[in-house]
């Protein structure tokens, strides 16, 4: 509160002071003062001339009910006694400070009444706005829940449908940069550590034209990386090793360098979290080719097919000692088409589920 507010308070408590003359003899009347606001409150503080040794002091509220204040304590530069208490906001506005001279046996009395509008008062407004303010936070917290957690369940239901669209992907020997390795068909490696052409891929054997193909690349903690499609034109071009550059627009791509992923045409990728398993999902019915993070089940992006007929996965290496391999996919359809099932079941029903 202000300091013009305290002094309204303070004249019209002074108005509203009502003396009573002592009960025997002469006597000097209690003088209430009010001391400042306290505890959502107001304190008053009650004086007499009299040291506390020869006075009692009581207070008493409106319906004559002793009330506790402070002990007596005398002032360090006047004889006089003093004793204070804190009158809330509800408890009554009328209070009394009662001093008994013990000598004399004696007694005088002063009063106040405060008018509710001096207290420091909280509005009904404000308590309202605080619980509507509390639950629609708590809503909006719950809400963005719902959302992030509805969005992880798609995700993880688009990857389980693209999961179930696996093929079969082998490395094609006649078609691949002189530099780059092959061993068992599925995987590819650069045979020097030196920075290698951009056009050092390998393409694979199956080439595909219609409905979805999905397949898994594990690149582990390569440096760099690039996995996508290219058309059919490209694919022999590279097989017949007459292509001197390699055009730009001509294959779909992601590509991974210096810890950051990248589509081609230099789009950004939203999820940049470096993952060990890539799926490919190569969806011709909706023309989209997505990149997925296996082990997270989440997408890392998608690119639209800007060209048709027949479309070949290819894959980069790049220049490090590091392998980068086709891993076969196990769907539970295959399980149901083998006799027995493969070692590691275990972990394999994880990357299902």
């Amino acid at each position: 509160m202000g300091f013009s507010v305290q002094l309204t308070a303070a004249i019209f408590i002074l108005v509203l002071v009502s003396t009573h003359h002592s009960t025997a003899g002469g006597g000097h009347d209690p003088l209430l003062v009010l001391d400042g606001y306290e505890d959502d409150g107001i304190r008053l503080k009650c004086f007499s001339e009299r040291l506390f040794s020869e006075v009692q002091m009581l207070w008493t509220d409106g319906r004559g009910d002793n009330v506790t204040g402070t002990p007596l304590t005398t002032g360090t530069t006047t004889a006089n006694t003093s004793s204070s208490i804190i009158l809330k906001p509800g408890s009554g506005n009328s209070v009394s400070c009662k001093i008994i001279d013990k000598l004399l046996k004696t007694s005088s009395e002063s009063s106040v009444v405060i008018a509710d509008v001096f207290f420091p008062a909280t509005s009904p407004w404000l308590a309202a706005f605080v619980v509507i303010l509390l639950l629609s936070i708590f809503l909006v917290i719950t809400a963005i829940y719902k959302l992030r957690k509805n969005n992880k369940t798609t995700t993880r239901e688009t990857f389980r449908r693209a999961h179930s669209n696996a093929v079969n992907i082998t490395l094609d020997e006649n078609c691949k940069h002189p530099i780059l390795i092959i061993q068992e068909k599925n995987r590819v490696k650069s045979s020097t550590q030196e920075k290698i052409s951009p056009k050092a891929v390998v393409v694979a054997t199956e080439g595909f034209s219609e409905k979805k193909h999905y397949w898994e690349v594990e690149v582990g903690d390569k440096s760099e990386w690039e996995l996508g499609v290219v058309c059919e034109e490209i694919r022999n071009t590279l097989r017949s090793n007459t292509m001197k550059a390699f055009p730009k627009g001509i294959l779909l791509s992601l590509q991974f360098s210096q810890g950051e992923y990248s589509l081609s045409g230099g789009k950004g990728v939203r999820n940049g979290k470096p993952c060990s398993v890539v799926g490919v999902f190569l969806d011709q019915e909706c023309d989209m080719l997505s990149f997925f993070d296996v082990e997270e089940k989440c997408l890392l992006e998608s690119l639209s097919l800007e060209f048709s007929g027949n479309l070949y996965p290819f894959f980069r290496p790049g220049s490090d000692d590091k392998w980068l391999g086709v891993r076969p996919v196990y769907t539970k359809t295959h399980y149901l088409l083998c006799d027995s099932l493969p070692q590691g079941q275990e972990e394999i029903n994880k990357l299902i589920e």
